[in-house]
């Protein structure tokens, strides 16, 4: 057995992950002897290898003085505590890097209906 199928077997409650998500990731902090937890918002722009071990997502976000600032996570590292997907968009490309080039309302993504279950 594969070193990193054992961190794929441990973290199976990671949420399904799709570009145009909006996400919360909270991320293990160290610093010198503390620990603490940091939460990175953002959009999701790419999401690869999504079925394998070494799968990984980018996110991105507006900070300070509409500067955009993009942070790659690996979806199953032990550095990740939690991960909430706060709405999910409808798209219709694999990489939303054209966000890039976007401001403001333009960057904007159309929420996904919700889906109606019958019971």
């Amino acid at each position: 057995m594969n070193i990193m199928d054992t961190f794929t077997l441990k973290k199976a409650d990671r949420p399904r992950l799709a570009p145009g998500d909006t996400v919360k990731v909270h991320t293990l902090i160290v610093e010198g002897d503390r620990e603490r937890v940091q939460i990175f918002q953002g959009t999701v722009i790419r999401a690869r290898k999504l079925g394998s071990a070494q799968a990984n997502f980018t996110v991105r976000r507006i900070a300070t003085h509409g500067v955009g600032v993009e942070r790659t996570f690996l979806l199953y590292s032990p550095r990740i505590e939690k991960i909430e997907v706060v709405r999910s968009t409808k798209i219709r490309r694999a990489q939303l890097y054209y966000l890039r080039d976007l401001q403001g309302r333009a960057a904007r993504l159309r929420e996904r209906a919700p889906q109606m279950t019958e019971a």
